[in-house]
């Protein structure tokens, strides 16, 4: 049985939630979004809140339960609070600036990487050596942090690349004379 499956997602304040068949949409503050369940879960409104429940005892059904419930949870906080990814960049000479819609990162290449904001995120750069990416899918905005840290991922020996503000990097020690 699905601990997270059972649990009903509550519908925040300010946000209004409907069910159509298998789709749940959510309009609020920031924004609005949608999901679509899969066929082997059923989705209903109770009460003011969001059940989910899968269709019938199989093990197909079970393993999409706890999902489906999550990813409701996840529209109903995207749409209510937002989502937010911090990145810091460490390295000598290593930076990042906004022109305009685009991300400008100076990363020890040849050249400076220029990485456009896709369309419901937004990018700000408070310091050089931070980067904000804010958006209501939390989907979308965990990919563009994982594409702006691909560029220049930490290295073990000095920690210089891109990271999440929360990750820690595993050092290893250099050659021995």
């Amino acid at each position: 049985m699905s601990r997270i499956g059972k649990k009903p997602v509550q519908v925040p304040s300010g946000v209004t939630a409907s069910v159509e068949g298998q789709t749940v949409k959510a309009k609020g503050p920031k924004g609005e979004l949608s999901f679509v369940a899969n066929d082997e879960v059923l989705v209903k409104m109770e009460d003011g809140a969001v059940v989910v429940t899968p269709m019938d005892d199989s093990k197909n059904a079970r393993s999409k339960w706890g999902m489906s419930r999550t990813m409701v949870e996840n529209i109903m906080l995207g749409v209510s609070k937002g989502y937010e990814r911090k990145l810091e960049i460490n390295g000598v000479g290593y930076r990042a600036t906004m022109q305009g819609k685009n991300l400008q990162l100076a990363l020890g290449y040849s050249h400076d990487v220029i990485y456009q904001t896709p369309e419901g995120i937004s990018i700000a750069c408070p310091k050089p050596t931070e980067i904000i990416i804010s958006g209501i899918d939390k989907q979308r905005v965990g990919q563009v942090a994982a594409e702006i840290r691909e560029f220049r991922s930490p290295e073990p020996y000095k920690g210089k690349g891109v990271k999440y503000a929360e990750e820690r990097i595993v050092r290893k020690e250099g050659k021995k004379k």
